[in-house]
């Protein structure tokens, strides 16, 4: 039976157990002379036998179909390494009772199947353990539906177990811990060497091919970050720089084939003989990777490749180039940029509000307003217009304008689908869980629009697709400030409600006692409309306050004072650390600062920081916080308060296009009155009445909205100084916070020392609120308008 028992526990079919049956125990037709205890005791072994051949199979399968090349590894290494000690285990119980060892032969020759039970009781722990990772790995049950285990997960997995209580399965997880870092190191290496994914198991490793731009030439691929295959000890940071290497030397590879057929490129096209120094970083590394430890590494490749090729790659006026466009026109700094913008697409909606097909449609709203189909050569038509105004408004003395040039040539404003929006695709962004979810796209227009930027090699290094997002969101949002603001400073524009326009008669027709009547029916229908005038003007105005001071607010102290604050640091002329001083510094002062700031570059021959310090990862990062500063200075963090404001927007439409039909009204009222012209299909005194009517809800409605906006203000001003909260604090979302301010990123031996500025409390705002009486009580509209209404 000793015979049957090893060749059992080694995965063969042995008559002893039933292999038919799932059941851990000993058939039952098998060895009648068997007592119950013997039975019992050859469960254990029963129990073994069965995992070790079910480990078997199923290792084998893992290891030729698993799409994941860790998994195949670690599922290679049970099979080869850990079975295989089983295995060797077990010969040496047979080699011991066929030399008669008195440790497992007694007397007479017998071996006490107690001892053999006991010499394998040990392995029961091991090999169930073995069986929990490989079905970890792939599900036992072929029906079980599920994508699989990930590298990312098993090497977690792994990490977690490697912190049990027991000896023997530590040692296990730790071995199979350094195979699957082993296998993953050599697709992380792949990448950071020559800037290629792995030709095995692409699929599985963190960095992936992003197919949803088509704009990119077929010489130069674009990639991006999946967190759900990025193992734990890899920070956001390090993953962020690892990402950073490979795309740069992507965009050297395609440059350096390129310029064979451009021999006069003004690019360094120096192949990057490096690959000694960076293969020597990586090979230091040892399991279980430690999260500082491949920081350093990835940090030393980074500033190895910055320091000979990206200084002439990707140059600092470059980067200050396109930041000074985005802040130009998608911060709206230039104030013509967003009045262009506004007045042509209003001109675009009156010309699709006159065409014959709306025009059939009016009257089916009190407003007569009418729900426009706006197409994409009506966004394209108004930017193009916008564009040629700023031409020209060009000074004649200084006619080129190079950042014009540059926007008009990257700058794209087009009808904003969800099914193709860029960051809402395989690879979803931070943005989407601090940023308020209320939409301001489609003020411009009915539809909603998006202005974006082309970003184009070298550039994609600096910019990401989310970073272009963050600033599409921020110029609908200000932009629809800004429109608001234009479109009530126009309503005193329209003279006709404003006064008695046109003047009434004058000699000889007013001498004739109907001219005499005539004026006097001139002057008191003038005079009650100025009198039902009176409360919308002060509401207009209070609106118009609002606005005004919000837009100063956001333009002036957030926007235009933390870009001067971030363009300081990067020009190394504001109050950085490495700022130059009058006081002589020794030797050991340098050495310290140099090694505060390993990412400043320093001149050779003074020994002092250079204008270009830091390199264009570390730029990054700092791009990123400082625009995530502005997000959350501009409240946009803020989810009631960008709900309030939506529907004060809203509201101001609303109550911009009553006026305006009041107006038209009005005047077709008094052609009727003064010169006869009737329209007997138009009842204009009932469109009056039922206009007024909505006049004074949507006064109602615009002066809640004004209230909410500034309560909402007030709120925010109480919770940041009762919680101490300042411009680095993240929202309170399931995501804490963006990669750059996670425990590893906002470290400043990470390369990025830059804290930006904090803007000015709400209490500054508040006080020219209140100062202007922008929030205070408004008359009662129906009280001013009952004579209208009688």
């Amino acid at each position: 039976m000793l015979h049957e028992i090893l060749l059992s526990l080694s995965g063969q079919p042995s008559p002893l157990f039933n292999i038919q049956s799932d059941e851990d125990a000993v058939a039952d037709d098998a060895f009648p002379l068997l007592s119950p205890p013997e039975k019992a005791l050859l469960t254990s072994l029963a129990h073994l036998s069965r995992l070790h051949a079910k480990l078997r199979a199923h290792t084998a399968f893992i290891s030729v179909s698993h799409p994941s090349v860790v998994c195949r590894a670690v599922s290679t290494a049970i099979s080869k390494y850990h079975l295989g000690n089983f295995q060797k285990k077990i010969l040496e119980v047979e080699e011991a009772i066929l030399t008669e060892d008195s440790g497992y032969v007694g007397g007479y020759g017998i071996v006490p199947l107690s001892t053999i039970v006991g010499e394998f009781s040990p392995w029961t722990r091991r090999l169930e353990w073995l069986w929990e990772v490989s079905r970890l790995i792939s599900p036992e049950d072929p029906r079980i539906k599920t994508q699989g285990c990930t590298g990312a997960a098993l090497i977690d997995f792994l990490r977690a177990e490697s912190r049990t209580g027991y000896q023997d399965l530590e040692e296990m997880a730790l071995h199979l811990t350094g195979v699957a870092e082993v296998a993953w190191m050599r697709q992380l290496s792949t990448w950071l060497l020559y800037g290629n994914l792995p030709v095995l198991g692409k699929d599985d490793f963190f960095i992936q091919e992003d197919a949803r731009d088509g704009t990119i030439s077929s010489t130069l691929r674009d990639f991006a970050l999946d967190a759900k295959l990025q193992p734990k000890f890899v920070s956001p940071h390090t993953a962020s720089s690892i990402l950073f290497i490979g795309k740069t030397l992507n965009l050297i590879r395609a440059k350096r084939s390129t310029s064979t057929a451009n021999a006069s490129a003004g690019l360094s096209t120096l192949p990057v003989s490096l690959h000694g120094e960076h293969i020597a970083s990586l090979a230091s590394l040892k399991s279980p990777i430690s999260t500082s430890k491949l920081s350093a590494a990835i940090s030393s490749i980074r500033l190895s490749l910055s320091q000979s090729t990206l200084s002439k790659l990707l140059p600092l006026p470059k980067i200050l180039e396109i930041l000074s466009v985005l802040h130009d026109f998608m911060l709206l700094r230039r104030g013509e940029f967003a009045s262009a913008l506004v007045s042509y697409a209003d001109a675009r909606l009156y010309d699709r509000r006159r065409r014959p097909e709306t025009l059939a449609s009016r009257g089916k709203s009190p407003e007569g307003l009418e729900l426009i189909t706006i197409k994409e050569g009506d966004v394209v038509s108004a930017l193009s217009q916008a564009w040629a105004e700023l031409y020209s408004l060009q000074n004649e003395e200084d006619p080129v304008d190079d950042e014009l040039d540059l926007a008009k040539d990257l700058f794209r404003l087009s009808v904003y689908d969800k099914r193709h929006n860029p960051i809402s695709g395989t690879f979803p962004s931070d943005v989407d869980a601090v940023m308020s979810d209320v939409s301001f796209e489609d003020l411009l227009f009915p539809a909603p629009t998006l202005l974006s930027v082309q970003v184009r090699p070298p550039l994609d290094l600096f910019l990401s697709a989310s970073d272009i997002s963050i600033y599409s969101k921020v110029h609908s949002y200000l932009l629809g400030i800004r429109r608001a603001q234009l479109h009530l400073s126009d309503l005193w524009k329209h003279s006709f409600l404003r006064k008695s326009y046109p003047s009434p008669w004058g000699p000889p027709r007013s001498n004739s006692a109907f001219g005499q009547n005539k004026l006097r029916l001139g002057r008191e229908r003038d005079g009650t409309r100025i009198r039902q005038m009176r409360p919308i003007w002060a509401t207009s105005s209070a609106s118009l306050f609002l606005m005004s001071e919000l837009g100063s607010y956001f333009q002036g102290e957030v926007i235009n004072g933390s870009w001067q604050h971030f363009q300081e640091w990067i020009q190394g002329t504001g109050q950085t650390g490495s700022r130059a001083t009058s006081r002589p510094g020794t030797s050991s002062s340098s050495k310290s600062k140099h090694e505060d700031n390993p990412t400043a570059q320093t001149d050779d021959n003074s020994g002092e920081p250079s204008a270009q310090r830091y390199d264009p990862e570390t730029l990054t990062i700092a791009h990123r916080r400082y625009l995530y500063s502005l997000v959350q200075a501009l409240f946009l963090t803020d989810v009631p308060f960008t709900r309030s404001l939506r529907s004060l927007l809203a509201n101001i439409d609303h109550f911009i296009a009553l006026v305006i039909r009041l107006e038209s009204i009005q005047r077709n009222m008094d052609l009727e009155t003064d010169e006869g012209v009737v329209d007997a299909l138009v009842d204009y005194a009932g469109e009056e009445r039922e206009i007024w009517h909505a006049l004074v809800s949507a006064r109602g409605d615009l002066e809640h909205g004004i209230k909410d906006v500034i309560s909402r203000l007030r709120d925010i001003d109480d919770n940041r100084a009762g919680e101490g909260q300042n411009m680095l604090d993240t929202a309170k979302t399931p995501q804490d916070s963006w990669p750059m301010f996670s425990k590893h990123g906002s470290n400043p031996n990470n390369g990025c020392q830059y804290i930006p500025r904090k803007a000015a409390g709400v209490d500054r705002l508040l006080m020219k609120l209140d100062f202007g009486h922008a929030g205070g009580n408004f008359e009662p509209a129906a009280a001013v308008t009952g004579t209208s209404l009688s």
